[in-house]
């Protein structure tokens, strides 16, 4: 399947059995769905040379197949068969992608839509959390080459760029009595929250837990939700450098609340600033991604792939020799030490070592790497928001 920009959607197939007819009907066995086939087309060169049908062992082409996609089976409606899928290798580096002109945004979401549908190795979704879209591929140059497709083909001009990594905080210790008050009462109906916590940290992967201890009705039952959410609300937007605050427990211990002016907005607030203060008072720490890594590279370059390894703060956890000349070494190392990695260890292997990656777990940042982290961050957000 290609994405041509005058006729839409060009499905290349091959005959293997029997004719395939202009203006027919045929069966989509793998999606079990029927599809009407239009004009058929010879392919050379550039050209199109329309035909009234396409033999056995033939290859040829037709426009707008509305559900099928590459690697599917189209056979008769009353024979259906399905042959075996081309296996595509996982995706090996992700970019992040935007348009140079915000203008271009939906054209560019179209277009590589489009893309995506003729290449089954490329990868495109928006994350929520970093607030990108992110496009995967087998490698840099893989993705340039797209972009590139984008430029041509679609008009569209895109910037490339290393994903952000997803950075946690939490807190170092236990605090307890932090007060959160929000109180405006100058004529007329006015707003009264107050709530006192008290905030520690959970084992890595705790999540969050929100106890309630109120007693005596110091706050009212409807209020203790408010104060919840208004927690919530301050952990996504992070305390020390705008990253999600995780692994927390927050006990809600007392508060105050009148009987006309306390508000669920009120509460909401209260908790907010009583979390914010909290989390100063108990030290806010950095935690970064860890990925488990194993990379198969020849022997002869063990010694320069471990050197890279622990110059990129990984942890070495084994080796193992395959017996074929190639050794696999596995280790964990931090997220933002191998956003480019698929590029690099193409370039100390000469294209000779593979690597899989998958997600493991969240460690504290070391203290040099964590100040250089939260001084990136402020400044995007004060360019973020001067725009």
């Amino acid at each position: 399947t290609m994405a041509d920009p005058y006729v839409g959607k060009l499905s290349y197939f091959r005959v293997y059995a029997g004719r395939l007819s202009s203006d027919s009907q045929v069966l989509n066995a793998t999606r079990q769905k029927v599809e009407r086939v239009g004009t058929l087309f010879f392919l050379r060169g550039k050209h199109q040379d329309p035909t009234g049908e396409v033999a056995a062992g033939d290859i040829g082409a037709v426009a707008k197949l509305a559900e099928t996609v590459t690697g599917d089976t189209l056979s008769a409606r009353d024979a259906p068969i399905v042959l075996p899928p081309v296996r595509f290798p996982r995706p090996a580096m992700t970019l992040a992608i935007e348009p140079r002109s915000r203008g271009d945004e939906d054209k560019l979401a179209a277009a590589i839509h489009r893309l995506a549908e003729e290449d089954p190795t490329i990868r495109v979704y928006r994350d929520p959390e970093l607030r990108q879209t992110l496009i995967a591929g087998m490698g840099e140059s893989h993705i340039e080459i797209i972009a590139d497709r984008l430029r041509r083909k679609f008009g569209v001009e895109v910037t490339l760029a290393p994903p952000r990594v997803p950075y946690r905080e939490t807190v170092r210790r236990r605090v307890t009595g932090v007060q959160g008050r929000y109180v405006k009462q100058t004529g007329g109906r006015g707003q009264y929250g107050v709530c006192v916590i008290d905030v520690e940290p959970l084992p890595r992967g705790g999540g969050y837990e929100f106890v309630d201890k109120i007693f005596g009705g110091a706050i009212p039952n409807q209020f203790i939700p408010s104060v919840d959410k208004g927690v919530r609300k301050a952990m996504e937007e992070g305390v020390l450098a705008g990253y999600p605050v995780v692994d927390v427990r927050v006990t809600l211990v007392d508060g105050k609340y009148h009987p006309v002016d306390s508000s669920d907005i009120a509460f909401q607030i209260a908790g907010s600033l009583a979390f914010k203060e909290a989390a100063q008072q108990a030290g806010v720490v950095l935690l970064e991604p860890i990925m488990t890594l194993a990379v198969r590279i020849p022997e002869e370059l063990l010694g320069d792939i471990m050197g890279d390894l622990n110059a990129r703060r990984a942890r070495i956890t084994g080796m193992e020799s395959q017996g074929d000349g190639t050794t696999v070494v596995r280790a964990q190392v931090p997220q933002a030490e191998i956003l480019r990695y698929a590029s690099d260890l193409r370039s100390m292997t000469g294209g000779r070592g593979t690597f899989e990656v998958e997600f493991s777990h969240y460690e504290e940042v070391p203290a040099h790497v964590a100040e250089r982290v939260v001084a990136e961050a402020k400044q995007q957000k004060a360019a973020a928001a001067s725009h």
